[in-house]
């Protein structure tokens, strides 16, 4: 949960190499990027545009899991180049559309995660699960522009009843659909079933460590033999059928608890049927990170930041772009420049409220918050204390592997997706 990745200025313009994220941030100067990071950049749009404006495909990497939007409608490939435009000025009120929205199908959980808004408590916000046809009309105004959909955000999306629906509605507007689960209710054949019916493209399933007892220290009363058994039935269901979705992703964040077992994740993923797996840091959402400082691992390349003592060195080239091409839409239809923001402090609007996607996302008061976001971000406490503004990358992975392929490490994440040995899903289908 809380996991991002946004499309970076130049991807979105169409100038990304083969089309792949790279991980950082740009160096921005008065909103703007600098003028040799830019053309560095768009200097590579000539071999992309062609691509996206004339053949209506796009190569991208989303927090390093490789993608291929295809068949893309005149108005989604214009909105992506609008897009880039538009990242390059930060602007208040937007040229584009979002390319990217993440939405919050539950805000409720069967796990109580230490690290996590809802395992802490600090979520306020009443429980609930997001209303079908709201989702639809959301789907049926914003998917004809958006390259993927994360149907996660403060809470375990295999707890919504309807959840394969959401995915198809995603997939019948063009959208990637993603799905991120603690695996819990994966020990469920209709869940399974359900995955099988409408696999979204990637179903990332956390586990953190490779023994009960590591895995249940970051996530208190996981049972990860539940977790293992629906991946091992997925995997089979896939080999009988030859249906190569969903990709089976095995995602392990590092503690020091677990960091001496990292060695073994990749073996364990592969034998329990994992298509893919992935490595990522340790981040405190919305809490007092010394608190938790037993769980940082020792070694360095592990560590989401760099610390000095026991302090965290702070960044002050960093500045965030969620708000101007990734927003959130939370389970009761409030839109938020940001998933961090889980209690709506500073909400653009809430649909059908508010009117519109269109109404908000352009609207007087997002317009505001993208203003403090760009002028002042620190006077709003989910920039304050945002996991991603002092990370030296765009994203909190630290390496992932195709078990089919070559490994891929989040530094060398500008590499060409077919250079790599990464195999590259289009529309959400190989």
């Amino acid at each position: 949960m809380g996991d991002w990745h946004s499309l970076r200025v130049a991807e979105a313009a169409g100038a990304a190499g083969e089309g792949n994220v790279r991980g950082g941030s740009f160096p921005y100067r008065q909103g703007r990027v600098k003028s040799s990071a830019l053309w560095r950049y768009l200097s590579r749009a000539p071999r992309l545009l062609p691509d996206i404006l004339v053949l209506g495909r796009y190569g991208f990497s989303f927090d390093l899991m490789p993608l291929r939007a295809e068949g893309m409608s005149v108005g989604k490939r214009l909105n992506l180049l609008v897009a880039g435009l538009n990242l390059l000025h930060r602007r208040l009120v937007p040229w584009s559309w979002p390319i990217h929205l993440q939405v919050e199908v539950v805000n409720y959980c069967n796990l109580r995660c230490p690290v996590c808004p809802v395992g802490t408590g600090a979520l306020e916000r009443q429980r609930m699960a997001m209303d079908l046809e709201l989702y639809e009309r959301l789907m049926a105004e914003v998917g004809r522009y958006l390259l993927t959909v994360p149907l996660w955000a403060w809470g375990e999306p295999l707890l919504h009843p309807r959840l394969a629906e959401m995915v198809g509605i995603a997939r019948k507007h063009g959208v990637i659909p993603m799905v991120s689960t603690n695996g819990q209710n994966l020990d469920d054949r209709r869940v399974v079933e359900d995955l099988a019916r409408e696999p979204p493209t990637y179903l990332i399933v956390a586990i953190d460590g490779v023994t009960r007892r590591t895995a249940s220290l970051n996530r208190p009363g996981a049972d990860i033999e539940a977790a293992l058994r629906g991946v091992r039935r997925l995997a089979d269901i896939k080999r009988r059928t030859g249906q190569q979705l969903p990709v089976l992703h095995l995602r392990t964040i590092v503690t020091r608890h677990n960091q001496d077992e990292v060695g073994e994740v990749k073996e364990f993923a592969a034998a329990n049927g994992f298509d893919f797996m992935s490595l990522r840091a340790l981040v405190v959402i919305g809490g007092d990170e010394s608190a938790h400082r037993q769980r940082v691992p020792d070694v360095h390349r592990f560590r989401a930041y760099d610390y000095e003592g026991d302090a965290r060195v702070r960044r002050r080239d960093f500045l965030c772009e969620r708000a101007f091409c990734f927003p959130a839409v939370l389970a009761d239809g409030t839109v938020v420049a940001c998933d961090q923001d889980y209690n709506a402090r500073h909400p653009l609007g809430r649909l059908g409220m508010d009117g519109t996607f269109a109404d908000i996302w352009f609207g007087p008061k997002a317009r505001e918050v993208r203003r403090t976001i760009r002028q002042n971000r620190e006077s709003f406490s989910f920039c304050r204390d945002c996991p991603f503004a002092d990370r030296p990358t765009g994203t909190c992975s630290i390496s992932a592997y195709d078990l089919r392929g070559e490994p891929r490490r989040a530094d060398l994440a500008a590499t060409p997706i077919d250079q790599s040995g990464e195999r590259t899903l289009s529309n959400g289908r190989p």
